[in-house]
């Protein structure tokens, strides 16, 4: 199979590399697949993607047929000027040779083009193989299907106040400040004081103590920036490249630049759908544009540098699962949130998350992502927050995922349910973008893994849950018994 490669570089970029999804089966399947599409809103698309299939495959097999014919011609023309030989025909087959010299070099490029055009449309597919009758029909949240509610919320109105927002709370204390962080970096930011900057470290060490204690997480510190292989590996890249931060680090100056990237075979394609020369140039099939292949992006998750841990690996099925933790600064640009959420740290540019990360086998994945849920709501049961979890429909599911349980907890301030942790099972859609597989014991063959992922859980949202759960009509706030070993003999924030 031909790689995309980094201009200037020898590894390979897996940026639409054809195993993201199963030609095989979608050729053998192609109604199952435009099904599972349907399911999540989308066009069928299995027509589309058979023809340019069918069309790449012949196109390889003309341009085989043509460097076989090169290749005998080639010893012809020895024979042809050898002792006895013909010189007419030598020189008959010598410029047979040079034309199909330059007709393999244009069916090369045309061979390009077209594994161009058919890997990026791969890879802005999601997973459609979703689960029946566990993820239920939808379009959109309206229809997601709740589990169960775990906690009562509290009454406020008996004990004779309302509750307030956290940020209400937070700026009243002076220990949350919007304005300060506004003129640092800008809006979607904030700067905490005091004993509230201590209430959110204690609860990502809290998290981080559970998961990595109690439920054989194995802590990781990972890099906070990651190549673009990474993000496309975990699906970030190319659906969601409008949500991502990018830094180039070759540009002068060491200038932070809030890049719309996409792919390079996306790029590829279309410069070459359009004739664009002087982006084909750029792109630079001569080696012109190292400063592509320098670019970082900031994690928006640590499911990216966790996952890939195990990228371009064989694992063997006696050490799975492999169960990964981090606690990270996570980056997002918040591209689709534009009027939402704009008080407050609820849509944040930055903030903390502890994530959980687990690879394991086909048949164990769906109870590795029960566990996983339950790790998740271990935290929310020890903080005495109310909680529901809530299982997405088709048309909500994520773009890699399989089958996403969300967890929402209570926030008094605002009276509704909101999302504090996703847990997703992706079955083996990033394991394809990754390469990486598993093999039985005693196996010949080996199999793709499959990689589950979830908040465990953010920690932004756990400091406001906290803060408008555990308030007081004075202004203060009560720290949960589960925190109290982290807060230093702090038992109540404001007095």
């Amino acid at each position: 199979m031909q790689l995309v490669r980094w201009p200037g570089r020898s590894r390979p970029c897996f940026f639409g590399r054809p195993s993201v999804l199963d030609l095989k089966w979608i050729r053998e399947n192609p109604a199952d697949f435009d099904q599972g599409l349907a399911r999540r809103g989308a066009e069928p698309l299995s027509s589309t993607v058979l023809a340019l299939d069918e069309e790449l495959r012949a196109h390889k097999k003309a341009l085989q047929d043509l460097q076989a014919r090169r290749n005998a011609a080639s010893k012809e023309i020895g024979k042809a000027k050898g002792k006895g030989g013909d010189p007419a025909k030598a020189e008959a087959l010598m410029a047979e040779v040079a034309e199909l010299k330059g007709a393999i070099a244009a069916g090369e490029a045309k061979e390009r083009e077209l594994d161009a055009g058919l890997t990026a449309l791969l890879a802005g597919i999601p997973n459609m193989l979703l689960p029946a009758p566990e993820v239920p029909d939808g379009r959109d949240e309206s229809e997601n299907v709740e589990l169960r509610r775990v906690g009562s919320p509290r009454d406020f109105a008996a004990e004779g106040f309302a509750p307030k927002q956290h940020f209400e709370l937070g700026e009243a204390l002076g220990l949350m400040d919007f304005e300060a962080a506004a003129k640092i970096s800008g809006a979607r930011f904030t700067v905490l004081k005091g004993q509230l900057a201590r209430l959110e470290r204690a609860l990502g060490q809290f998290m981080l103590d559970v998961q990595t204690s109690e439920h054989g997480y194995t802590e990781v510190n990972p890099p906070l920036l990651v190549r673009s292989e990474a993000m496309f590996g975990t699906a970030q890249f190319p659906k969601f490249v409008d949500d991502q931060f990018s830094v180039y680090p070759g540009l002068a100056g060491g200038e932070l630049l809030r890049v719309a990237q996409i792919s390079y075979a996306e790029k590829l394609a279309e410069a070459q759908k359009s004739g664009d020369e002087a982006t084909l140039k750029r792109l630079a099939l001569d080696g012109e544009q190292e400063w592509l292949a320098s670019a970082f992006c900031l994690i928006p998750t640590a499911e990216v540098p966790l996952t890939n841990l195990v990228r371009e690996s064989i694992l063997a099925e006696a050490d799975l699962p492999l169960r990964f933790t981090a606690l990270t600064p996570c980056f997002r640009a918040e591209a689709g949130a534009a009027g939402r959420d704009t008080r407050g740290m609820i849509r944040q540019h930055q903030f903390y998350k502890v994530e959980m990360v687990s690879i394991t086998t086909p048949e164990a994945s769906p109870a590795e992502h029960a566990r996983m849920t339950a790790c998740a709501e271990e935290i929310l049961k020890r903080l005495g927050l109310p909680y529901r979890v809530v299982v997405l429909c088709a048309g909500d599911t994520g773009f890699g995922s399989r089958k996403t349980h969300d967890i929402e907890v209570w926030l008094p301030g605002q009276g509704a349910y909101r999302e504090i942790s996703s847990v997703s099972n992706c079955g083996d859609f990033q394991a394809r973008r990754m390469q990486a597989r598993f093999r039985a014991k005693d196996a010949k063959d080996v199999q793709f893994v499959h990689t589950l992922n979830g908040s465990g859980l953010a920690v932004g949202r756990a400091l406001i849950a906290v803060i408008e759960n555990y308030q007081e009509a004075d202004g203060s706030i009560r720290v949960p018994d589960a925190l109290l070993p982290y807060m230093g003999g702090i038992t109540r924030i404001g007095v």
